[in-house]
């Protein structure tokens, strides 16, 4: 039986994209293909500019989980504790890489508790059946296995040839999205986003709404 590390479980409101604003539960899986989560590691890595600590099983209601339905289990837990009622009960999978651990088995014991299941990857793996929303950021240097779903986010900019807004647009995609780049350079990176987006109507601007206002 699989054992499922996870490193946090909380309910908050969806900050990026086009299910901003809705409530969910965040199931962040330990554990990336493109980083270690390791400062000591971040030059080196195909991803450098990660902001979440994915790293361990340590953060709130997180822990190893034995099976499918334990995971799930802890995911409706977690939701009913919070208040959830109403609606249709949504949880995001995310990470890290969240699809080095969601399997079929998990996601049809989310899918018994009723939950309507998302997931953010970077693209490299391919998606099991049974995901409702599909968002897919990809990374520079790193070959891109989802080529389609719902939603496209791409941290902008970049200053790889292979990660510009115009590699990704033949994609099978509902949504594009341009989320500016969260480092020092942030207020240029959301001009530069929004400058984009103004000439490129095929794009849309993603702000991380959750930081603005102060939710996890």
């Amino acid at each position: 039986m699989r054992t499922y590390s996870v490193k946090e479980t909380y309910v908050t409101l969806q900050g990026e994209g086009a299910q901003t604003g809705r409530a969910a539960v965040f199931l962040r899986f330990a554990g990336c293909n493109l980083w270690s989560g390791l400062e000591r590691d971040r030059a080196s890595a195909i991803c450098k500019f990660c902001d979440t600590d994915f790293v361990g099983t340590d953060g709130k209601n997180g822990g190893k989980f034995e099976g499918p339905e334990a995971l799930a289990k802890h995911v409706h837990k977690v939701w009913t504790q919070a208040g959830g009622e109403g609606g249709d009960p949504y949880v995001i999978c995310t990470g890290g890489e969240p699809l080095l651990q969601l399997d079929p088995p998990a996601i049809a014991a989310l899918k018994r508790y009723g939950f309507e299941i998302g997931v953010e990857t970077n693209g490299t793996l391919t998606a099991p059946d049974g995901i409702d929303w599909i968002c897919v950021s990809p990374k520079a240097n790193a070959a891109l296995k989802q080529r389609s779903g719902q939603e496209l986010k791409l941290v902008f900019p970049q200053d790889e040839p292979e990660a510009q807004p115009s590699c990704f647009e033949s994609l099978q995609f509902e949504h594009f999205f341009l989320q500016p780049k969260d480092d020092t350079g942030q207020a240029e990176n959301i001009a530069a986003a929004a400058a984009y987006c103004m000439k490129n109507p095929k794009w849309r601007l993603s702000l991380q709404t959750h930081k603005l206002i102060g939710l996890p």
